[in-house]
């Protein structure tokens, strides 16, 4: 997990290890946040691939499917590392497994949000019973809740908004575990993925979808030294 807000000087230095088109991608954001997410979450993913590599930040390259999601070029790529990146607030979480699929995603909380509209446009029938069974004063929480865990496991898929956001369930409900419980057309996807939360901090919901079992969970924090320049 990286956090924005180190500085505006750190944030360049940090856009000169991403790609040209990295960085021309960067400028074409109107907002100055949205700038820095992109820079932040590209550049924490190539200093955490390279130190996984063994090789310089800046060296590391990306080819994209057919749906924008990046992964390792096939030359750099014999471990299989996959990995994926979200930002939302002042956080930007990158996760990364070896041999199989995984996807994240965190969402800020913003209380002025229409969930119950949300939730009707884009949540499945189960997902929308659930949520209006859930106390008004923890509603928004568990809307977000069951956002990210959806979009991390569609995220893990690789396939963006083709795959339906109605198409499978996920628990949201406050005494709940994160799970997937269940999907469709093929009932028995279901078992072959884990999705568990994340804690991020008080303001945000964040999720973690991975294929097969989680053997092992590490969580980093990082924070950068505004003084120091990203590792190369």
């Amino acid at each position: 997990m990286g956090r924005l807000g180190s500085g505006r000087a750190h944030v360049e230095a940090m856009s000169e290890i991403l790609s040209p088109d990295e960085r021309q991608r960067a400028e074409r954001f109107h907002f100055q946040a949205d700038r820095e997410r992109l820079v932040v979450g590209r550049a924490l993913a190539r200093i955490v691939l390279g130190h996984l590599l063994d090789i310089r930040s800046d060296e590391i390259q990306f080819c994209y499917n057919d749906f924008g999601k990046p992964s390792l070029a096939p030359a750099q790529n014999s471990a299989d590392f996959q990995f994926n990146v979200s930002h939302s607030g002042d956080i930007v979480l990158f996760a990364v497994t070896a041999r199989r699929a995984v996807g994240v995603d965190v969402e800020q909380i913003r209380e002025n949000l229409e969930v119950d509209a949300i939730a009707a446009r884009f949540f499945s029938t189960r997902e929308r019973a659930d949520l209006a069974a859930v106390a008004a004063d923890q509603r928004c929480a568990a809307f977000f809740a069951c956002w990210s865990r959806k979009e991390a496991f569609i995220k893990a898929g690789g396939v963006g908004l083709l795959r339906g956001l109605d198409s499978f369930d996920v628990s949201l409900k406050p005494d709940e575990p994160a799970m997937l419980l269940q999907t469709r057309p093929d009932p028995t996807e279901a078992g072959r993925w884990v999705i568990r939360d994340l804690d991020v901090g008080p303001r945000y919901k964040a999720a973690l979808a991975v294929e097969g079992s989680i053997c092992e969970l590490k969580t980093l924090d990082w924070r950068p030294d505004p003084g120091v320049p990203p590792c190369r």
